[in-house]
């Protein structure tokens, strides 16, 4: 959920009517739309780069951090209650968060042709050379000389991107119908109770996780304004701290798959009926989370900003260093990693390390990877004005 400019021509935005081209195609590497202030920029010069909105940046860097600080504590939080609580409220909205700004920045895509060229090389192409490289990476570190090289089985974080390209793909059909998200919802449930769906592409997650990028396609820059209201920051401290507490209660009792969304309710040893009630369940208390996070997401420009465009590379990137971790059985060795201190210092690793893979320099370092010119690949075609 980012080619990382961190400097960009003032210039007039595109008329109310139209609605902004995002800059990559996912919320990893999306530009920014207009401010959420709904200002333009003073001027008359001929269009150029659209200037990006900080506060979408920060959202982008502050999720990943979540993300890769999440994924550090699944090798250790199993002696203690408090973190395995805390994992399971990251959890509940990180992803979302992200999956629901991918749709808010996938609202002008449709099927021409410079759209679909920019879809295969920000998301397909990055998805072909990190599936291979981590199930390599796998193979050789881990010694698992039988691990195969799988694209229609994600293998770790990759599911992101397939899953991101099955939903970009069908934008045009949740902007045609009438009801988009109660039938994004009803299909999220029915995911959860068909055991049958298999692993092929991550379809589970796919189709439990599709309400929050239709979610997404409906929200409008004023949603925004509204929840960075002063009233709503307010609401999240309790908000957060009821959370925190069912949390608490919750984590030796409730099942971690819920929150992943990867297997249906009889897969899990539940009854069927109980995915569905989960599903709205989940969602509602996702969308909770995910509305207070936002609200306290700053809006101007801090020094984590520009790290806000590379996240695409923290996404990639942070896996190695986890799985690196557990081939070398580095928190089997060092068992002080499970306990209050060791989770700090695990948190801390996790933060400062995505930190720096989301510097400018990675990203031009790995354009290449994550968004490479191949117009030798594409028709020539004029883009749509």
């Amino acid at each position: 959920m980012f080619q990382a400019p961190s400097v960009f021509q003032r210039a007039p935005l595109p008329p109310a009517t139209r609605e902004p081209e995002p800059g990559h195609a996912q919320a990893l590497t999306a530009t920014a739309p207009r401010s959420a202030s709904g200002t333009s920029a003073p001027g008359t010069a001929a269009p150029a780069a659209k200037k990006r909105d900080p506060y979408f940046d920060n959202v982008k860097y502050l999720a990943i951090v979540l993300v890769a600080v999440a994924h550090a504590w699944e090798p250790v939080m199993d002696g203690s209650r408090a973190a395995r609580a805390l994992y399971m409220i990251v959890y509940t909205f990180h992803m979302p968060a992200f999956i629901l700004i991918s749709g808010y920045f996938s609202r002008s895509f449709d099927m021409t042709a410079p759209k679909v060229k920019r879809l295969i090389t920000s998301v397909v192409v990055p998805y072909l050379l990190f599936e291979t490289a981590y199930s390599l990476f796998k193979r050789y570190a881990d010694d698992s000389p039988d691990m195969a090289i799988s694209l229609v089985d994600p293998f770790f974080l990759t599911w992101f991107l397939i899953a991101l390209f099955i939903w970009r793909v069908t934008t045009p059909i949740w902007q045609a119908i009438r009801h988009p998200l109660p039938v994004a919802l009803a299909i999220a449930m029915l995911a959860s109770v068909s055991p049958d769906i298999g692993d092929d592409l991550d379809l589970q997650r796919v189709l439990q996780f599709l309400p929050f990028f239709v979610l997404g396609l409906l929200l409008k820059p004023e949603h925004f304004q509204l929840v960075r209201r002063r009233e709503v920051r307010l609401l999240s401290l309790p908000l957060f701290a009821g959370a925190l507490l069912f949390a608490y209660w919750a984590a030796p009792r409730m099942q971690l798959g819920w929150f992943f969304r990867a297997n249906s309710a009889q897969e899990m040893g539940a009854p069927w009926w109980s995915g569905a009630v989960m599903t709205l369940a989940v969602f509602g208390c996702a969308l909770a989370l995910t509305v207070g996070f936002l609200a306290w997401v700053p809006g101007r420009e801090h020094w984590f900003t520009v790290l806000g465009a590379g996240t695409i590379c923290g996404y990639l990137l942070h896996g190695f260093l986890i799985k690196g971790a557990e081939y070398a059985g580095l928190f089997d060795h060092y068992t002080w990693l499970s306990g209050p201190v060791g989770l700090v210092v695990v948190s801390l690793v996790a933060a400062v390390a995505v930190t720096l893979m989301c510097a400018p320099l990675v990203g031009r370092a790995l354009k290449w990877a994550t968004d490479p010119d191949m117009d030798w690949a594409f028709r020539k075609v004029s883009a749509r004005r």
